[in-house]
């Protein structure tokens, strides 16, 4: 007789075999698709419920948390079969949930990300916006010790931001990375083969070095998205120093100190603070401070975190699972972030 214990290490073992087997297939698939369904943790079984961190009352302060890379995409775990979801689609749930409760009265943005995709900062960016205006509250942006490029342009949706002492802001700026293998290739007497309809097609391709005319092309559409963070900088932050545009708008980082002195940010304050100011604003003299979490995820503290939580949960019950993120690797993308190293 076998245990329910022994049953389960087996058939995980006979899946990581299987698994490890399709891996060893892959290059003899050629131009084959292998689709499997990944297991979404975030799915409507795993609805938010809401967490009271501190204070008392009817009304609610939310306090919505944007850490880490932001991006429109889950990130993908155990070959795609485990995914994470896209900070855009964890802010829209939370948005939804508090539009169905009156007693939301304020929004605190705990921000501490580096930035990530344009399309997603954009996206987040709107949310919140879009959300304040149909609620009629007020948005307060509590800065971390990194809220850079797109994660400054997602502060830009509060009506306050305040940074703490020791918050580094700002690299307002697109970036696009990529490589060109090219050099590597002749050393390798490798050659690559593109067949293509337009002369652009395979722009940006790591196997050659890009032509003045596609470096044109790129560089257009990196202005374009420049504008357009700049655009929403200026509207949004009327006590910028407008005489030190250039120099705000270049993508260097600042301290909290000189964000201030700038019209990056409102106040040096910490979390207390930012809840403070946002029932200030929502004309609130107490009010509970609530968050929404999901199963598995721990919610004891301002502090605690919601990101990755779950599928860290759901990995513990697969011991053999190989955590694999590939989403950084799928296609090119065009950048508000800060990560020097990346």
């Amino acid at each position: 007789m076998h245990s329910d214990a022994d049953r389960g290490k087996t058939a995980a073992g006979a899946l990581m075999a299987r698994m490890l087997a399709l891996l060893l297939l892959v290059p003899a698939l050629g131009g084959c698709v292998l689709v499997v369904s990944p297991f979404d943790w975030w799915s409507d079984d795993n609805a938010l419920t809401e967490t009271v961190i501190r204070g008392s009352g009817d009304d609610k302060v939310l306090m919505l948390s944007i850490t880490g890379f932001i991006s429109d995409q889950p990130s993908e775990q155990l070959f795609g079969l485990l995914r994470e979801e896209s900070t855009l689609t964890r802010v829209i749930a939370e948005l939804r949930k508090a539009a169905h409760d009156s007693a939301v009265k304020a929004l605190v943005l705990r921000i501490d990300s580096p930035g990530g995709g344009v399309t997603a900062s954009d996206a987040i960016y709107h949310r919140i916006s879009t959300f304040a205006a149909e609620q009629q509250i007020p948005v307060v942006a509590s800065l971390g010790g990194l809220a850079a490029s797109g994660g400054y342009y997602v502060a830009c949706a509060a009506d306050v931001i305040l940074a703490q002492p020791t918050t580094v802001t700002g690299s307002i700026g697109v970036i696009l990375v990529g490589v060109n293998l090219s050099g590597l290739m002749d050393k390798l007497g490798i050659e690559g083969e593109t067949f293509k309809s337009g002369a652009h097609k395979d722009l940006l391709s790591p196997l050659r070095g890009a032509t003045p005319e596609e470096r044109r092309i790129v560089e257009a559409i990196i202005h374009h998205l420049f504008r357009r963070f700049v655009s929403v900088v200026r509207e949004n932050r009327p006590t910028l120093e407008r005489e030190k545009l250039a120099m705000i708008t270049d993508g260097r980082v600042f301290t909290a100190a000189d964000a201030l002195d700038l019209g990056l940010v409102d106040d040096i304050g910490r979390i207390q603070a930012a809840i403070d100011a946002a029932k200030r604003l929502a004309g609130l003299k107490q009010a509970r401070v609530v968050v929404y979490r999901r199963p598995g995820e721990s919610g004891e503290t301002l502090f605690s975190s919601a990101s990755g939580a779950a599928p860290r949960a759901a990995m513990e019950k697969r011991p053999n699972a190989l955590p694999l993120d590939l989403t950084a690797l799928t296609s090119p993308l065009f950048l508000y972030l800060w990560r020097p190293g990346l």
